[in-house]
C-alpha cells in the first residue's frame, strides 16, 4: 500500500513539473515577443487587430485552457462536463473580442471624427 502511495506522489510531482515546464514556455514565447515585437507581426492585420495581439490572445486562452485542464482536473471528468466548461468558456471568449473590436472602432471612429476630443 506504501509503494502505491509513493507512486502515485512522484507521477504526481512529474506531473506538475511538465505543466510548469509548458506553461512557463508558453510565457517565455509572450514574453519575448511582446519584447521584440517583429515588424512581420505588427505590420500584419487580421480581423481588424494586429497579428500579433491575437497571438497573445491565442497564447492567453490556451494558457488558461491549460490551468483548468491540469489544475481543475478537468481531465479527469466526463466528455460532457469537459465540453460543457470548454465551450462555454470559448463562446464567451469570442464574444468578448468582438464585443471589443467593435465597440472599439465605432469609439475610435467617433474620436478621429472629432465628435469628441482626446483629451482624458
Amino acid at each position: 500500500m506504501a509503494h502505491d502511495t509513493t507512486q502515485h506522489h512522484e507521477s504526481a510531482t512529474r506531473r506538475i513539473w511538465i505543466v510548469f515546464a509548458i506553461l512557463s514556455v508558453v510565457t517565455i514565447v509572450e514574453v519575448i515577443l511582446g519584447i521584440i515585437k517583429p515588424e512581420f507581426l505588427t505590420d500584419t492585420f487580421l480581423v481588424g487587430m494586429r497579428l500579433l495581439n491575437w497571438i497573445f490572445i491565442i497564447l492567453t486562452v490556451y494558457k488558461a485552457y491549460y490551468i483548468a485542464w491540469a489544475f481543475m482536473h478537468l481531465e479527469h471528468e466526463t466528455k460532457g462536463l469537459r465540453r460543457a466548461v470548454v465551450w462555454t468558456a470559448i463562446f464567451l471568449i469570442i464574444y468578448l473580442v468582438f464585443i471589443l473590436l467593435t465597440e472599439g472602432g465605432y469609439i475610435y471612429d467617433v474620436y478621429k471624427s472629432g465628435y469628441v476630443a482626446w483629451d482624458f
